[in-house]
């Protein structure tokens, strides 16, 4: 229906325009006309200077044949969007008779039962190791050269909404966008002033709150969108902060806040780990640190980092030719160097972390935000395991 009106309006337009032109060329054709049943009464009479005049004249009517062939096109036009209406009217037909063979009920039910069947497969595709990086998709260019942005990891997959965090230091305003449409137009979005104002990129928002790192500060802030409110902060015990340990491209990215499918997570490094990345798993009630690693990898060599199943990945590299070389296992408490190369397409990631519930990368990409997706070799789980 919006296809038919939108051309619909684009003929009314077209077809306004070209009934002015005809009407302003009326009288010219009314001449024309006029001196062409003059000469084919008396040709006689007809001077070289006369018919040059005449010639003239018809010269200046060839800009209508244009017009009228736009005529014919639109004629044909016409005839496709009736066709167009005639079997949309036979689908809404088909779907009413379909919808009045079920109450509402019945099909809630049906629906609710097909989630339940889905939900049960998902669930048999455990959790994989990083293969690959699929190309990106770049969904819009706004804002600043850093800044971040993130869907719910948690919430059902009929949630859509969108938030975009611009800047990495000092800001506090969130913006959440309905869907992710709505996103990539700029439009219906509100506004949430958050109380403390953050540092870095590395937000997550996990079970309708958002998770950052405060100011200036190694404190960790739970905020709640719905309540509008903290509900918790809590220090990272030892945590740098202020950029004393960020990732390669710097922007106060001391701290990193992420989550997967095995809970939330905090991705930092302390004085007494020499500047290495720790990785602590995090209670997302109380933000107490449940358990620690320490990968024993330098976080300022790092472009940026992402956990995948228990798995934090590291990227080599911020600019142009990055890719994700080292891998650390916190199930085993053991690492690998990897070779998985990605586009770095826009050449600055400065925000780059994994969605477990769309199983794609949220990237920041020089004022770009990004999608990858992600190949996992996964392990089907039987019912004897």
């Amino acid at each position: 229906v919006q296809n038919i009106s939108q051309s619909m309006e684009v003929l009314d337009l077209r077809t306004y325009r070209d009934l002015q032109y005809v009407r302003n060329t009326e009288s010219l054709m009314k001449v024309v006309d006029g001196k062409l049943k003059v000469a084919s009464e008396n040709p006689r009479n007809l001077n070289p200077k006369g018919f040059q005049e005449l010639k003239d004249k018809a010269n200046q009517l060839l800009p209508l044949l244009p017009v009228l062939e736009q005529y014919k096109a639109d004629a044909k036009m016409i005839l496709r969007l009736r066709e167009e209406v005639r079997n949309l009217s036979l689908v809404l037909m088909a779907i009413q008779e379909e919808m009045g063979a079920y109450d509402y009920e019945e099909l809630r039910q049906r629906v609710l039962l097909l989630e339940t069947r889905l939900h049960s497969c998902m669930q048999k595709l455990g959790c994989g190791k990083l293969t690959g990086v699929s190309n990106p998709i770049t969904v819009r260019a706004s804002g600043s050269r850093f800044g971040s942005w993130m869907t719910d990891t948690m919430i059902p997959t009929s949630d859509n909404r969108v938030w975009s965090m611009d800047g990495y230091f000092k800001g506090r305003r969130v913006l959440e966008y309905r869907t992710m449409n709505d996103f990539m137009k700029g439009q219906n979005f509100v506004q949430h002033l958050l109380p403390h104002p953050w540092a870095g990129t590395g937000h997550v928002v996990y079970n309708g709150s958002l998770y950052y790192n405060k100011y200036q500060s190694n404190i960790i802030i739970k905020y709640h969108f719905r309540s509008r409110s903290v509900l918790v902060q809590r220090s990272l015990s030892g945590a740098g902060y202020n950029n004393t340990f960020p990732y390669s491209w710097g922007g106060s990215s001391d701290i990193d806040l992420m989550a997967d499918e095995n809970g939330l997570w905090a991705v930092y490094t302390t004085i007494p780990n020499a500047g290495n990345i720790v990785i602590s798993r995090l209670e997302p009630q109380s933000l107490e640190v449940l358990q620690t690693w320490d990968t024993g990898f330098p976080k300022r060599s790092a472009g940026e980092s992402f956990m995948i199943c228990g798995t934090l990945y590291v990227t080599n590299s911020h600019l142009a030719g990055a890719k994700i070389y080292f891998a650390y296992y916190t199930n085993t408490s053991s690492y690998e160097y990897t070779d998985i190369p990605f586009h770095n397409q826009y050449s600055h990631i400065s925000m780059m972390d994994y969605n477990p519930r769309e199983r794609v990368l949220y990237t920041w990409n020089n004022g770009h935000q990004v999608l990858y997706n992600v190949t996992l070799f996964q392990v089907i789980k039987t019912s004897g395991d």
